[in-house]
């Protein structure tokens, strides 16, 4: 039967917090993703979308995004169309970074974090950042396929201490299996 297997086709990442506390200045987290070619998986990404793109063919972009986590549900929301992504690309990674501006924050001082990752209305994993306390930005997900093989999804909460540019740029080499 595996050769029936569609494997994941679009799939939807979803991140919500509390805003800041009155005379706080507000938490902003983004959802970052990044592909990675067949071969070079464990490269360099060949482009990174996050708050200000989208993937070059459309593939990979955000619905929602929030500089503050006001709003109900979930603040900022990205998808993957993965049965549209090019079969030159075997590897995307999602993060979320917190930006670091005025001060330094840790997933430790984000009000009541969550993440929901999901395909239709199957859930297929959620979190809530309680083991990575210390980072300021953590990879939430990887989907991989073999050649034009079906996509499957790996999840996994990795943190990471720096730089959100730093983490753009190495959050694909952080897990290798």
């Amino acid at each position: 039967m595996d050769g029936l297997n569609k494997g994941l086709r679009k799939v939807e990442i979803a991140m919500r917090w509390d805003p800041s506390p009155a005379g706080q200045p507000s938490t902003d987290l983004d959802l970052v993703a990044a592909t990675y070619p067949a071969d070079d998986p464990y490269g360099d990404p060949t482009y990174v979308v996050h708050f200000d793109s989208r993937s070059p063919d459309g593939t990979i972009y955000l619905n929602r995004d929030s500089k503050d986590g006001q709003g109900f549900g979930y603040d900022e929301v990205m998808t993957l169309e993965l049965e549209r992504l090019d079969s030159r690309y075997a590897r995307v990674v999602v993060g979320v970074v917190i930006q670091q501006r005025p001060a330094e924050r840790t997933f430790v001082s984000v009000a009541n974090p969550g993440l929901r990752i999901r395909e239709g209305y199957t859930v297929l994993t959620e979190d809530d950042f309680g083991g990575v306390l210390g980072a300021t930005a953590a990879t939430v997900a990887e989907f991989v396929r073999d050649g034009s093989g079906p996509w499957e999804f790996r999840p996994g909460l990795r943190g990471f201490e720096g730089d959100p540019v730093d983490f753009a740029r190495t959050m694909g080499a952080a897990h290798r299996p």
